[in-house]
């Protein structure tokens, strides 16, 4: 669980997102910090023992800075407005489907998956819905993903109008080979940030994602023949 100070800091920052207001209030972002990563550390600590891909993390690989990179981009606010957490298989550094929690005023989500994954690895994943549709509609039309997801999210601009290049328009799959990322996201209540059961509410979407994870995953490390 987070402290309401962390929730209540954030709402602050949302309405003053400058370097003056931030610096006055570092003492105050010092505090979010810890608790940011205590829960971090929890959610890890706790998956681990229902995914062994995570062993070999630790919690600073969850976390992210809260300074924005704006350097190409037009809103130029110096700072994030939420805490995310985010849990790689194989590490941080890989280019691998994750579970995922966003921490937002009125947008905290659960979740996960691929996002706009580079062109040979969004081929890869296309490949296994392709070559192993039985096995992901298993996973996405199983009802504990239904009643938890409903379905995969797609973002406007996230889906191609036209069949991917090499896919015919009557693949039983197309769809979903027309996909540009691969993820599922559980919206959650902010009041559930400061309640016990954060970690095991979250901890449930989570293993209810587990599959989809994997077999996202699987197409990942797949090599240009298929194989693993």
């Amino acid at each position: 669980m987070l402290q309401l100070s962390t929730i209540q800091f954030l709402k602050d920052l949302k309405a003053n997102n400058n370097k003056e207001w931030f610096d006055h209030n570092r003492k105050i972002y010092d505090k979010v910090k810890v608790d940011y990563l205590s829960l971090a550390n929890e959610l890890l600590e706790t998956m681990k023992k229902e995914d062994p891909t995570l062993e070999m993390l630790s919690t600073k690989d969850c976390i992210f800075r809260i300074n924005r990179d704006v350097r190409f981009s037009k809103n130029k606010s110096p700072y994030k407005t939420n805490l995310g957490i985010a849990l790689h298989p194989g590490g941080k550094k890989g280019n691998l489907a994750a579970y995922y929690l966003h921490i937002e005023d009125g947008q905290t989500f659960a979740g996960g998956g691929l996002w706009m994954p580079e062109s040979h690895l969004l081929t890869k994943v296309r490949k296994e819905i392709h070559y192993f549709y039985n096995d992901f509609t298993n996973i996405i039309y199983n009802p504990a993903f239904i009643n938890t997801y409903s379905s995969l999210d797609i973002e406007d601009g996230q889906k191609l109008i036209r069949p991917p290049k090499g896919y015919d328009v009557d693949d039983p799959a197309i769809e979903y080979l027309k996909l540009k990322s691969f993820t599922a996201l559980k919206p959650i209540d902010d009041s559930l940030l400061i309640s016990e059961l954060l970690v095991p509410t979250v901890v449930e979407y989570f293993k209810v994602l587990k599959p989809f994870i994997h077999f996202i995953n699987r197409g990942l490390m797949s090599d240009a023949a298929g194989g693993l």
